[in-house]
């Protein structure tokens, strides 16, 4: 495997970030990369996690802005995608044997990298799965991290033709039967813009598509049986109300409120019991939001540049005038699960 980062037409590799491996949990190679801003005034680092079936790549917009603010952005491939190892035969199968193997990931990422070569303070923007591994891993985190942006945490699962319920029976059972490594659904291409669940964004949709063509083997099909049991397992854990209560980093969640791969209603339920949570509705936006049309990815940029030190107060109270009145009805239609 090479360390290296792919440009794509409209798709720049941002300034001249430092990409290499650091070994994760169990020895698996993780690809890396350090992007460094040349602002004469240095705010911090951001620890960028992606969502499941996304790379690095693919947040060069979000870097470009988070770096021309006075941030270091600090990211790399979870296990199993993207530039890192894969863990089956078949590298289209999106597997994981246990979800703390991606906790356990972000730790020594956080120790080997973060730590060593980057700049204080620390600060997570993590999207979807990401979301998901931060809110497992924050109880420990209080020391190293000063605060946590999650937008459309991965805190419930919709638009599936079967229920969560049903899924996570079905999933359970084929771990518990040694078939852990067989997929529920098939291996589809992917959806026209017409139909996709991710944004309203022609450009930025048909930008991210041409990182697909150009570089399939930096993406997934669907997730094994084992994947999505451990997902559920760990939702299930992450919104207990004493899990919640154990986090103490102050923490920002951006729901997009027309989202039916993780609908509102999850990402509002888990505010309620989250004492140092703060929920950000975004009324209309799909679930990719940092993809989204600028109407909507400015509002979660301007609640990120508010919330962690160095913003600007004043661009947050427009996003947080929003009230639940204005929320549209999630929509909820048959969608690739891309988390």
């Amino acid at each position: 495997m090479d360390a290296i980062l792919h440009a794509t037409p409209g798709n720049p590799v941002p300034g001249h970030p430092t990409v290499g491996f650091f070994n994760g949990h169990r020895g698996i190679q993780l690809r890396y990369a350090v992007f460094r801003s040349d602002s004469p005034e240095i705010k911090g680092t951001v620890v960028l996690l992606h969502g499941r079936n996304e790379t690095i790549e693919k947040y060069f917009e979000t870097i470009r802005d988070l770096t021309s603010r006075g941030y270091w952005v600090a990211t790399y491939d979870f296990r199993g995608q993207g530039g890192s190892q894969r863990l089956l035969k078949d590298p289209r199968k999106g597997h994981i044997n246990r979800f703390n193997d991606y906790v356990r990931d972000l730790e020594i990422f956080l120790e080997q990298v973060v730590l060593p070569d980057t700049r204080l303070p620390f600060f997570v923007l993590a999207h979807s799965t990401g979301g998901l591994i931060a809110l497992k891993a924050a109880p420990r985190l209080s020391n190293r991290i000063e605060r946590m942006v999650l937008t459309a945490p991965f805190v419930g699962l919709g638009g599936q033709k079967a229920s969560p319920e049903n899924i996570y029976r079905l999933s359970r059972l084929a771990s518990w039967t040694g078939l852990g490594h067989i997929c529920l659904n098939r291996d589809e291409p992917r959806k026209d813009f017409d139909d996709n669940p991710l944004t309203s964004d022609p450009t930025r949709f048909a930008r991210n598509q041409r990182l697909v063509i150009d570089h399939p083997e930096l993406f997934l099909g669907p997730p094994t049986a084992r994947w999505l049991y451990e997902a559920q397992k760990t939702i299930n854990q992450v919104r207990d109300p004493r899990h919640l209560a154990s986090i103490t980093v102050p923490t920002v969640i951006i729901a997009p409120g027309n989202d039916p791969i993780v609908p509102f209603l999850y990402q509002e339920k888990l505010s309620q019991y989250f004492r140092a949570g703060q929920l950000v509705p975004v009324p209309g936006s799909r679930h990719e939001i940092l993809h989204e049309h600028d109407r909507y990815r400015t509002q979660a940029l301007a609640a990120f540049f508010a919330f962690v030190p160095g913003g600007e107060p004043d661009e947050v109270r427009e996003t947080q005038r929003l009230t639940d009145a204005d929320m549209p009805n999630a929509g909820m239609s048959d969608a690739d699960i891309e988390i």
